[in-house]
Order: structure tokens, then sequence, then C-alpha cells
């Protein structure tokens, strides 16, 4: 089937843009599902690819050569991904990580992670799903060494969101490793698997001492990865806070797989927004704060939205906010643009009149290949910085 574009798309196209949107097709569309060639208004060839009802665009051009689309084709680019991160399955301290990362690595709308030996696909249309037995039998050939695999469906539908595959079923949990830090994972609960592993970078500079000595309050905590990272890189204690009631159980794993006591160790399971109140009334304070809240969430009485609602977050943090404390601030939204994230936070510091000085940035790890080309895929933004409130800040 042939889908004509418009000048806007052809343009995209031309320039190896990946994502197809609605208002970059010439025609009104009436096909929602369906392997495609994509043509400029001559019906001269652009690439080849497919639309897909998800949750961003309407589809993905897979190559831009006219070639079919095989378990050969799904073999080369899997090939070619397990290439790129070659030094991570060279490194004994860090046994969990993405290994397939979308349409960055030629595929858009799967997504692939290893847990030492397991891999976990995510699928985030029916279109693509469609050819699931391909793709999987083209990352069999790729990865003899898998030992059983799982998958997530995110994309609405009857099918059961987690399923065992292939292979092996994992043992539970299945213990993997981050920066030398043991995480308890559980391959078929769901959605999640206990750890967001795009955050490795920003639980290593805790692993390596940041938080050292330091009094820590993890804020949607969910399964505790930051503050054990920190207890591990010597936080004198830490406070897990979530609504969410399985974070104290799932919590408390992570501390006990580390061998680390959980007396110096608290776990709320609460709304942040009430434990912002419920610090400043008991006098509580922390040298570092961490808020890395889900893109959108919601409780009794108000939905947040990181691009609507995350300078409410720094505004009540600062109260309870040692006098020369450390924010981190992180984001994991493609609507939000680093400046705009970082002019968010700022605008909070200069209302509540305090010093600053933005210490580091992190965005994704490289396992979580992002193209140059797509930059839109680099969705996660981590701003560290250093708060004075008192004198003028120096550093």
């Amino acid at each position: 089937m042939k889908i004509q574009m418009n000048k806007f798309g052809v343009k995209k196209l031309r320039q190896h843009y990946p994502l197809i949107q609605a208002d970059d097709i010439a025609v009104d569309l009436t096909i929602k599902s369906d392997w495609v060639d994509f043509v400029d208004q001559k019906g001269n060839f652009l690439a080849k690819g497919y639309l897909g009802k998800q949750n961003k665009g309407i589809g993905w051009v897979l190559a831009w050569q006219d070639e079919t689309i095989n378990q050969a084709f799904y073999a080369r680019i899997f090939a070619k991904a397990k290439a790129l991160r070659q030094t991570f399955f060279n490194d004994e301290t860090t046994t969990a990580f993405r290994i397939f990362n979308g349409e960055a690595d030629g595929l858009g709308g799967l997504t692939i992670e290893w847990y030492d030996h397991y891999a976990v696909f995510s699928w985030y249309n029916d279109t693509l799903y469609k050819e699931k037995n391909k793709i999987v039998a083209a990352f069999k050939e790729i990865y003899p060494e898998v030992l059983g695999a799982y998958e997530k469906i995110r994309f609405a539908g009857e099918l059961p969101e987690s399923l065992h595959i292939y292979g092996k079923e994992a043992p539970e949990p299945l213990i993997v490793k981050e920066n030398s830090v043991n995480f308890a994972i559980y391959l078929n609960e769901g959605l999640m698997t206990g750890i967001f592993l795009d955050q490795r970078q920003v639980r290593g500079l805790l692993v390596d001492g940041l938080a050292a000595g330091k009094t820590v309050l993890n804020m949607f905590s969910y399964t505790g990865a930051f503050s054990v990272a920190a207890a591990m890189g010597g936080a004198l204690s830490t406070t897990s806070v979530d609504l969410a009631k399985r974070s104290l159980s799932k919590t408390r794993e992570q501390f006990e797989v580390n061998g680390l006591d959980l007396a110096t160790q608290k776990i709320h399971v609460m709304d942040v927004f009430n434990y912002f109140s419920y610090a400043l009334k008991k006098g509580l304070k922390y040298d570092v704060i961490v808020l890395d809240p889900p893109s959108f969430a919601r409780n009794k009485k108000q939905v947040f939205k990181v691009k609507n609602h995350y300078g409410q977050l720094i505004a009540e943090s600062l109260p309870i906010l040692t006098e020369e404390g450390i924010i981190i601030a992180s984001a994991n939204t493609a609507n939000v643009t680093l400046d705009k994230f970082q002019q968010m936070i700022e605008n909070e510091f200069v209302a509540a009149k305090v010093d600053y000085k933005l210490l580091d940035t992190k965005r994704l790890p490289t396992d979580f290949h992002v193209s140059q080309i797509f930059p839109e895929g680099n969705y996660l933004k981590v701003l560290i910085y250093q708060v004075k409130q008192s004198s003028k800040f120096k550093l």
C-alpha cells in the first residue's frame, strides 16, 4: 500500500525523520494499521514503514530504501544494536540495561531490555506486534545466550499486559547488578520490573558518594532505587515516599538484598505533597532531595503533570532542604524541553530568593541510544542543583 505525503511530510522523510504524524499525510487517512510505502506527491518512493495506533504519532519509518521487511531485516538491526552495546555486556558491575531502543535502533514501536541473560520486549502498537514471530525469531538468532524472554503490551487491547514468551522463566526475584548495587527484579509483574534503567547514571552519582554523610529524601520513590544507591554510597539515612502501597515491601526488599540496615531507612506510603506538609510540621530537613515524578499522576485531590506542576515540587522542597542542600530534579517526558524544564526550576529559586548553582546535567545513558534526527527520543532530563538559602552563594 502507498501513502502520499504532503510537502511537510516529504521534507521530514527526506531528512530521515522516522515518526509519521497525521498532519504529514496528503490525503484523509482511512487506514489506521498497515505496512506501507510512503511516497511524494508525484508517487516517488520515500521510505517504507507502517501505520499503527500508539501514544505518539501514527506510525514509523523502518527503511529508507525499497527493501523487504522480513526476519533477515530484523536480524540485521538487532546485530547492529548489539554491537553498539558491547561494553555493557563486558561490564560485570552492571547486568541490566537496554539493548534495543526503538526508532534510534531502527524499529520504532519496540524496546528490549536485558536483565542478566533474560530479555523483556515492550510493544507499543498492534501493527508491529503482528510481526512478533519474525521479530522474536530474529532476536533469538542474534541473542542465543538469552535464557528466557518476557513481553509487555503497552497499547490498548485484550492482550495480557505481561507474559513469558520463550525459554526459561526467571527466578523471582531475579537479582541484577547496577554500578555493583543489587536490585531485586520481577519480570512478570505487570508493566514494571522494579527499576527504571534510564536513571542508571544518576544512581551512579549517588553510589559514588554524592550523598555520602548526608540525609536523603526520595520522593515518588517507587521501589526505592535512588535510596538504595544513596545508602550504598554512604548516606547517613534515607527517607522514601510513594503513594503506592506496594512501595513499602518492594523498597524494604531492595535494601535487604544489599545487606543494608533498615533501621536507618524510613519508608512512607503517602502522597508526596502530604509528606511535604508533614515534614514541615515536624521540622524535618534533608541534605539531598530527589524529585523524580511520573510525567502524569493522579491522587484523590489533584492531577499532577510535569509540564504544569513541577515548579510546585521545587517550591515545596525548599522549606525542608538544609541550608546548602542538593536537589536532584528529574523529568521523563518528551513534551518538556530541557530549557523549559530548567526555567521552571530556576523560576522557583528566584521567587524564593535563594542562591543556586547547577552542578550537573544528565540525559539518557548510552544504552538508551538516541537518534540526532529524532531528539524527542532523548526524553530524560535530570538537573542537579546546590541551593543556598541564606548568605550569598559562592562555590
